[in-house]
């Protein structure tokens, strides 16, 4: 679940992470009024959608008064906003972040993930700012990395070229906390920004939190309630999976996230183009998976759904099928599936799939199913 910048921001200042003042506005005369509250020579008006690269695209601007906040503010509120995170038709942009514009004198890059091991990583680059993913695509190496647990960060820092490691690698150790406490997968800044007086600030950040994790975390509600999802990820997420939509044409039903980039990941190679990643998780009913297997039939540019499952645990494999199965009993549209299923249940999930007389195809192997489920998107024979 990916917190918008000012939630993002909300949610580290509680951590001791140095952030701008700043006001969230949904209407134009609102930016106005808030703005008043903000201590500040010059203002920026931000959009506040889940996808980067704003202010490329004209959805971060300053502002020098209270009068021209407001009217940045309008030219974003409720218009769509195109970045090259996006697709086509971009975001709608709800809500602007005013905040105190504050004069950089050194910006870097920071971000903490977890490794293939799970352990929390620093990624960090003496350089950031709004190109940075762009020169990190052209030069990889400007990224280094550093397993948090048990080693001295501003040694590591320092010898990337930070200014006042010292104070940088404190934000760190605090965003570290934030990381561990809140169950995060992603915490990025960019930029870090070095002010004159030598203190580090998060002039942007962004988080993701584990939403399985979520029922541990009671006190996030409030903030994850508006996070960014469209809509069909919101209704996703309300009955138990988790999905992000693509823009391909193999629509991909698949339980555990693992396995979903796995299935991905083959599509891909094979040449073809999955419409979203899916990930049932293993609370889900039948009811609940067929709820998700209708989001996918209702999207017109899927041509086929890949059904690739492997039972096991609380989520077997004729749970997924009988999803399925109510999914097409109600879908006016009923394209091709191509099922490769294992695990826990697998007969009685085949004798569904046939009984139901569902437009099934079955293979033994990940590599024939996606391999078939390739070759009917581009148009050949089922």
């Amino acid at each position: 679940m990916i917190l918008s910048e000012y939630k993002s921001k909300e949610l580290l200042s509680q951590y001791g992470v140095a952030v701008p003042e700043g006001r969230v506005a949904r209407t134009a005369a609102e930016a106005e009024a808030l703005c008043r509250e903000v201590t500040a020579t010059k203002y920026v008006v931000k959009a506040q959608i889940g996808a980067g690269g704003r202010g490329l695209a004209g959805g971060v601007k300053f502002a020098a008064t209270p009068s021209a906040v407001r009217s940045e503010a309008e030219k974003m509120l409720g218009k769509p906003l195109v970045t090259q995170q996006t697709n086509a038709s971009g975001e709608i942009v709800k809500e602007v972040y005013v905040e105190a514009a504050v004069e950089i004198a050194a910006d870097a890059f920071i971000a903490i993930v977890l490794d293939q091991n799970a352990q929390p990583t620093l990624l960090a680059s003496a350089t950031g700012g709004v190109n940075f993913e762009e020169q990190a695509r052209r030069n990889p190496d400007m990224v280094s990395s550093l397993t948090l647990a048990g080693n001295d960060v501003e040694a590591f820092l320092q010898g990337l070229g930070f200014q006042n490691a010292k104070a940088a690698a404190k934000l760190v150790e605090n965003a570290h906390k934030a990381f561990l406490a809140n169950e995060m997968t992603l915490l990025e800044i960019n930029p870090l920004a070095m002010l004159a007086s030598g203190d580090w600030v998060a002039v942007d950040a962004k988080i993701s939190i584990d939403g399985s994790a979520m029922f541990r975390h009671p006190e996030l509600e409030t903030l994850v309630m508006d996070h960014a999802l469209s809509s069909v990820e919101r209704t996703a997420q309300e009955n138990e999976i988790n999905l992000v939509k693509l823009d391909g044409n193999i629509g991909v039903v698949v339980n555990g996230a693992g396995l979903g980039l796995a299935t991905n990941d083959m599509l891909v190679d094979a040449g073809g183009k999955p419409a979203n990643f899916m990930d049932i998780r293993t609370t889900a009913t039948s009811f609940q998976i067929a709820k998700g297997v209708e989001l996918l039939l209702e999207d017109s540019a899927v041509k086929i759904i890949l059904l690739n499952v492997h039972g096991g645990g609380m989520t077997v494999c004729d749970t997924v099928t009988e999803g399925v199965a109510f999914a097409y009993a109600r879908a006016k549209r009923k394209p091709p599936i191509v099922a490769r299923l294992a695990g826990q249940n697998v007969e009685w999930a085949h004798r569904m799939l046939s009984e139901r007389r569902l437009p099934v195809t079955v293979c033994t192997s990940m590599g024939e199913a996606v391999d078939k489920a390739v070759s009917i998107a581009k148009g050949g024979r089922v």
